[in-house]
């Protein structure tokens, strides 16, 4: 029987609310949630094919342990696997001390999850080592928050959004990275035209598509931008000099360095016209309600605490906060990374936006755990962490729903630490990402839709996460797994004292952990899991006889500083780690797609999400293509200073000359050789400690790999990848990837300098299914050019080509359509490599993932005269969360409509 679940998506964190469908064993569909504040029902098209995810063959289903260094894992029990960690971290502790362990956490995790990590390290193990991927992300704007305005408080609410009149969008491509806000945005802007949005981005995104005005900034420019914003807002008399006297410290100082940032030395330090910079301060300084969105790009560099506060300082010099439409507005990243800083789990953090390395804090936390003392010694960073994995201070690592194998910066020397530490957990719902290939302990977790808890989203509205379906084989809950391996190292490190962990329930947890919020500035007090099911998610502070929350803060001026004033920032601009040089002269940014999601873990095993982007391409400005002889699609080897990879470029038109664009998605496990960030520096903000993964120097050239070689087969996808991945391991080049709108199938794209054996060939006809049965095939062994293909039922279901690919796309065509015709057969027997048609035959794409509509579909259309209203209505593009309308918009005016 169908029954349907609240629950809240587990990808960015707009938070949104989703509606579960499923017959109590099985998820079957999602939807929008029409009550939920975040989103009203609309959802993105990763969050639209949440059912679509999760594939079991990928999911870690029991225990699996190792019992020495390079040996297999075996599965066993759940008893077995706890016992066997507690020893080894007990001894560890006794031998080496508390700070010899450690934990790498998750902005994926539930608040409850997060708590019962952080008592665990701090309270029972006696170590700050514990720190979360949210330093990759966020650790940046909570440093700027609480240098600038005195808390890591997001002081406005989505509607601000669509009732701000200027709005200021930085570092983000918010069509893609948050597109259900973006769609709040569009349509707020399509209602009052008067309102202005402002992109500043080295790339003209999808983002733009909506702004006035554009400012391509060089890469890593922010601070210098702001501070000339700034300038020009003195010099115009455009400040709030009430507010600065009433409510401010440090303007002086701030003014002072601001002279330094006069228009013509910023708009040439920036890249961009002095008239653009005018302009945007005009906007800016005119505007009635001035907001602030911002993301990765302000985030992840080794200046961006400066940046955050740069930014917020245009708030407080215009008196633009605490007031509808107004305010800098931070996107967070990941579903939870707001609750694992209310937590405290970074390392520098303590639960309730405590300080590691405050005594007073230290001794609040400790008493109301009741034990002794919390560690003195502030935690290492998630940078900090992996170097002491690597040089051997960290002896045991339990890392927690996170795959840092593929996400950190410098990938060669995170696996070298991997592979080098002496004990690994892992607690994972999937056991395919790159990490698990390093646990020496592998423990199943539940994923979306199996767990409960809660999420605070960047609104600061805490949700409450519900459980549909029960966790697959003996996968358990984050928070249980914890609980439950805490309790055993509780019996070695402190027997016969009560437990710390006698949680039965995540509510439970929840209970505890809110009363540590109490009086602060996020107070949870009032809330609790079935106050939210009553009223529905609150925005924090909600205090305790609270009946509804804090859309705001801030209003009357008050900040939560020791004196109650906010403080300007006087900081000089910075140039990132890395600078264009003769041997690097191209600046590497490394950003989202519209339909993946961090290391694809999730997204990974849903064939339609690689329907609009197939696989991790290099994007080049035109101009720096040809200056090195490069051809659409042809085969490169990007070189940095870490390591180098070798993948497909294509000509991107967003792109200014000297810079490179590489999805953030693609790591070792769909992309041969540690994947993306293996270009990746390591250099970090010395406040926030956020690496500066957007900015690195790379230089591109050809690579000749004239052996290539082309799969398609379906079936048991999982299954098959994780029988083909290891073979590819002496290629030069190799991807996977997933296609099909309707039937799912597993895609290779391989090459390398010469032909492989013929025992490797015979090994992927095998795995393929292309040894035996109803298999067309052609060998040419003078060229070591093969062809096969399997017809089932008139239908391809497998092919394959080794020595040269040239008919990739036209089969791969031939496949989705279900064709098997006469030409096919003729082609398959003739010694030619290109398809009927010629060798220019392009790839089609699915441009709507959340209606599954076609590039091809809507191009037919608009031949018949549709124009994009007319395409909404008669295919259904565009009209779920709307992420595919600029492209569809750009085909229009290449390809207008008939009248």
């Amino acid at each position: 029987m169908r029954q349907t679940t609240a629950s809240t998506c587990c990808y960015c964190g707009v938070g949104c609310g989703v509606l579960i469908e499923h017959d109590g064993e099985r998820i079957l569909d999602v939807a929008g949630d029409p009550s939920h504040p975040a989103n009203f029902g609309k959802l993105c098209s990763k969050g639209s094919t949440l059912h679509l995810t999760g594939d079991l063959d990928a999911r870690a289903l029991y225990p699996e342990l190792r019992l020495g260094k390079g040996l297999a894992r075996a599965r066993t029990g759940w008893d077995t696997a706890l016992d066997h960690a507690a020893t080894v971290f007990a001894e560890t502790i006794a031998e080496h001390g508390p700070d010899s362990v450690a934990f790498y956490i998750s902005g994926q995790l539930l608040t409850e999850d997060y708590y019962a990590f952080n008592k665990l390290a701090r309270a029972l193990v006696g170590t700050h080592n514990i720190d979360s991927n949210s330093r990759l992300c966020m650790s940046s704007a909570v440093v700027g928050y609480k240098r600038s305005l005195g808390a890591d408080a997001p002081p406005c609410s989505y509607e601000d959004i669509e009732q701000s009149d200027c709005v200021l969008i930085v570092g983000s491509n918010m069509a893609y990275a948050h597109p259900v806000l973006f769609r709040r945005l569009e349509e707020a802007k399509a209602k009052r035209p008067d309102m202005k949005v402002i992109v500043v981005d080295p790339r003209r995104t999808d983002t733009c598509e909506l702004a006035d005005l554009h400012l391509g900034i060089l890469p890593g420019t922010d601070v210098a931008l702001f501070h000339g914003i700034l300038h020009l807002l003195l010099w115009e008399g455009w400040i709030d000099r009430d507010f600065i006297d009433a409510h401010t410290d440090g303007f002086d100082d701030l003014k002072n360095l601001a002279r330094d940032y006069n228009p013509s030395m910023v708009a040439d330090l920036c890249g961009i016209s002095v008239n653009e910079l005018q302009s945007c301060a005009r906007l800016i300084g005119n505007a009635p309600s001035f907001l602030s969105l911002w993301c990765m790009g302000v985030n992840q560099s080794s200046s961006g605490s400066t940046k955050n506060s740069a930014l917020i300082n245009l708030h407080l010099a215009t008196g633009q906060i605490g007031r509808t439409g107004a305010g800098p507005f931070s996107l967070t990243g990941q579903p939870n990374a707001m609750g694992g800083r209310e937590t405290g789990s970074l390392s520098n953090l303590l639960p309730g936006h405590r300080e590691a390395g405050n005594p007073a804090h230290r001794a609040e936390v400790a008493a109301y755990w009741g034990v002794d003392r919390l560690p003195e010694t502030t935690g290492l960073s998630a940078i900090e962490l992996f170097d002491a994995v690597h040089t051997g201070r960290i002896k045991a690592l339990w890392i927690a729903c996170t795959n840092p194998a593929q996400s950190m910066p410098d990938q060669q020397k995170i696996h070298e630490a991997l592979a080098a530490c002496p004990f690994v957990v892992v607690q994972e719902a999937f056991f395919t990402t790159e990490t698990c290939r390093y646990a020496d302990l592998l423990l199943p977790a539940a994923s979306w839709g199996e767990k409960e808890g809660t999420v605070t989203n960047s609104e600061r509205r805490v949700s409450h996460v519900r459980a549909a379906i029960p966790a697959p084989g003996e996968a358990r809950a984050d928070w249980s797994i914890t609980c439950d391996f805490a309790r055993r190292l509780e019996g070695l490190l402190r027997p016969g004292q009560d437990s710390l962990f006698a949680f039965d329930t995540a509510a439970a947890l929840f209970e505890e952990y809110k009363l540590l919020t109490q009086g602060r500035d996020l107070d949870l007090s009032g809330l609790s899991h079935a106050l939210i099911d009553q009223l529905g998610p609150q925005q924090w502070p909600f205090p305790a006889g609270s009946t509804q929350g804090t859309p705001r803060l801030y209003g009357d001026g008050v900040f939560p500083t020791a004196n109650g004033r906010a403080r300007f920032l006087a900081e000089h601009y910075q140039a990132p780690q890395e600078k264009r040089e003769a041997r690097f002269p191209l600046i590497l940014n490394t950003g989202r797609l519209r339909d993946h999601w961090h290391g694809m873990s999730r997204t990974g095993t849903a064939a339609r999400l690689f329907g609009h982007v197939e696989e991790a391409v290099l994007g080049m400005n035109a101009d720096d293509m040809r200056r090195r002889r490069l051809l659409d699609g042809q085969l490169v080897r990007v070189r940095g200073r870490r390591g180098q990879l070798v993948l497909p470029v294509r000509k991107d038109d967003n792109l200014r000359v000297g810079q490179a664009f590489l999805p953030m998605h693609w790591g070792d496990r769909f992309l041969k050789g540690l994947g993306v960030n293996v270009l990746t520096l390591p250099a970090f903000d010395p406040l926030s400690k956020q690496p500066e993964l957007k900015h690195a120097g790379v230089e591109v050239e050809t690579v000749e790999l004239p052996w290539q070689f082309f799969a398609l087969v379906e079936g048991t996808v999982q299954r098959r990848f994780e029988a083909l991945r290891p073979l590819f391991d002496g290629f030069a080049y190799a991807s996977f990837s997933l296609a099909g709108r309707e039937r799912p199938a597993l895609v290779v794209r391989a090459a390398c300098i010469e032909a492989p054996s013929a025992e490797l060939l015979a090994r992927f006809d095998q795995l393929l299914g292309l040894d035996n049965g109803p298999v067309v095939a052609y060998d040419d062994p003078r060229r070591a050019v093969g062809k096969r293909v399997r017809i089932e039922e008139g239908r391809i279901v497998a092919l394959s080509l080794s020595g040269e690919t040239a008919a990739r796309h036209w089969l791969k065509n031939l496949w989705q359509d279900g064709k098997a015709d006469a030409a096919l057969r003729r082609w398959m027997l003739a010694p030619l490599s290109t398809p009927p048609g010629g060798s220019e035959f392009k790839a089609g794409k699915t441009l709507c993932n959340c209606m599954n509509v076609s590039q091809e579909a809507i191009c037919a259309g608009i031949d018949r005269g549709l124009d994009l209203n007319g395409l909404k209505k008669e295919l259904g593009c565009g009209t779920s969360c709307g992420s595919c309308v600029p492209e569809i918009k750009r085909l229009l005016v290449k390809q207008p409509a008939v009248a």
